[in-house]
């Protein structure tokens, strides 16, 4: 079993308080994570293996403060959650793409606090929820003034909307059947390393602020802040590696021209 420090991850995600099993120690955890803890895939384009074990999620985003993605990011927050008391087990869904729907290979989390349910999601990138969004299905949901809600999505099960411009966007979709070990498993390595996978082709991070986004695709880094929006075109080489540390604290242990897909 492994032994989930919880000051130590408290202390990774800025949080200086204790977490209780309510709604407020789930908000807690979740927005200081997504605040926290980088979504990236620099380890895929490394081509490096995804490890899911306990021990190297904690090594990885705790110890070296890297980032992650869904499985690493929603497995750690899984743990947390489990260390915290709360009832709490991971969903595998199907990210929606403009031009087609995904297999099931996002994985996200359903919590349960005194018999409400609650989905948890710190590992979907730059139009990542900001907090925890009530299992209520039709009800927009407010977090920071970008809106949220879940609607019956037929044969797909659920699915999550975000509202952008006026219109509502699928997001992603999940049953609420039981996910299993292998199951993730088997997600996890499709997604890290299937020749078309958008995280084998392409350099992605992004980090949530108190006051806007920062996300980044290959070399273009898109910076909101009080709803003003900047876009800055990065340069090759040891630039971008400390640019990625500067705005999503990712230390690179390897040269600009490790990262095999990334070209200009």
């Amino acid at each position: 079993m492994f032994d989930f420090d919880k000051q130590a991850y408290l202390n990774r995600i800025g949080l200086d308080r204790p977490v209780a099993a309510d709604v407020e120690g789930l908000t807690a955890l979740h927005r200081r994570q997504v605040r926290t803890i980088a979504f990236e895939n620099f380890d895929i384009l490394l081509g490096r293996s995804i490890d899911l074990a306990p021990e190297a999620l904690w090594e990885k985003m705790v110890e070296k403060q890297r980032g992650g993605y869904c499985f690493e990011l929603n497995g750690l927050l899984l743990m947390a959650l489990h260390a915290f008391g709360f009832v709490a087990r991971p969903l595998l869904a199907r990210v929606h793409a403009p031009d087609r729907i995904e297999p099931r290979t996002h994985q996200v989390n359903l919590v349960t606090v005194d018999g409400e349910d609650w989905l948890a999601d710190a590992g979907f990138g730059r139009r990542n929820p900001r907090a925890p969004i009530r299992f209520e299905l039709g009800s927009p949901q407010d977090q920071d003034g970008i809106f949220f809600r879940l609607i019956d999505g037929g044969d797909y099960g659920y699915v999550l909307q975000s509202s952008h411009e006026g219109d509502w966007q699928d997001l992603y979709s999940f049953g609420l059947e039981q996910v299993f070990p292998s199951d993730i498993e088997m997600g996890n390595y499709f997604t890290s390393t299937n020749p078309g996978s958008h995280f084998v082709n392409a350099g992605i991070a992004a980090v949530q602020h108190d006051d806007g986004r920062t996300a980044l695709l290959n070399f273009s880094l898109r910076q909101i802040r009080d709803d003003q929006e900047t876009v800055t075109e990065l340069q090759p080489g040891p630039a971008y590696l400390q640019a990625l540390q500067d705005y999503f604290g990712i230390v690179i242990d390897a040269p600009f021209d490790k990262i095999r897909p990334m070209e200009r």
